[in-house]
């Protein structure tokens, strides 16, 4: 019964034809014309899901006989992930654009305040506690208590509740806390307001959304130096 159904579908698949009005009907005639098929919509599907909503189909299929006929590509593989990079980041970065504007608007308010200091990247900081030991290079890795939240006070990450302080090396974490912590004597306390550019960028990261200012209250308990 399986071995039927199997050749079944297989001529099912073979001759599917797909209808186009006022077009001649492409006929898919064999498994190697309906696998072609397939992998055109895994791929079309997998962008789509991307946010991509246009594509140059005939680039798409000229990219494709290049490579399948030997012949050299446009671009080579390394332009083109960095094509696809850019591509992807400016379309992320248009999708996070509300998100990006009132971040904005909130670092240009808060630069303001009383205490608050803006470096020449754009970090914010408050100096909560001022503490008297070592500060962190980027080869050393900090043990810290910390507390981050969204601009509108929305939690998402946080230490204090875990029970345990955060233990990683200074080169593993984002810019912005890679200056924040650098600032820090090992005793200090302090609040970072760290622009997207220098978090997560335009991308969602689990419950940030894309674009976000990050908020984080910081307190760098203790350096340990590499062995």
């Amino acid at each position: 019964m399986k071995k039927v159904i199997l050749f079944t579908l297989s001529i099912a698949i073979g001759s599917f034809v797909i209808a186009q009005p006022g077009k001649p009907a492409p006929v898919l005639k064999n498994i190697t014309d309906s696998a072609s098929y397939a992998i055109g919509l895994s791929v079309a599907n997998f962008y789509k899901q991307q946010g991509i909503k246009s594509i140059n189909g005939s680039l798409v299929t000229k990219a494709v006989n290049d490579v399948m006929s030997g012949k050299k590509p446009l671009i080579d593989e390394t332009t083109a992930n960095n094509v696809m990079n850019l591509y992807m980041s400016r379309m992320q970065e248009e999708k996070a654009k509300s998100k990006i504007d009132s971040g904005k608007a909130f670092l240009a308010k808060n630069k303001l305040r009383k205490g608050v200091i803006t470096t020449a990247s754009g970090l914010q900081y408050e100096i909560l506690t001022q503490g008297t030991g070592a500060k962190p290079s980027m080869v050393d890795s900090f043990v810290v208590h910390y507390r981050g939240t969204l601009v509108d006070g929305t939690p998402f990450d946080d230490s204090y509740s875990r029970g345990q302080p955060l233990t990683m090396g200074l080169n593993q974490v984002v810019t912005g806390w890679q200056e924040g912590l650098q600032l820090m004597n090992v005793g200090s306390k302090f609040k970072l307001y760290i622009p997207h550019t220098l978090g997560y960028g335009a991308f969602d990261y689990g419950p940030i959304p894309g674009g976000s200012v990050l908020v984080f209250e910081m307190e760098l308990l203790d350096i340990k130096k590499p062995k």
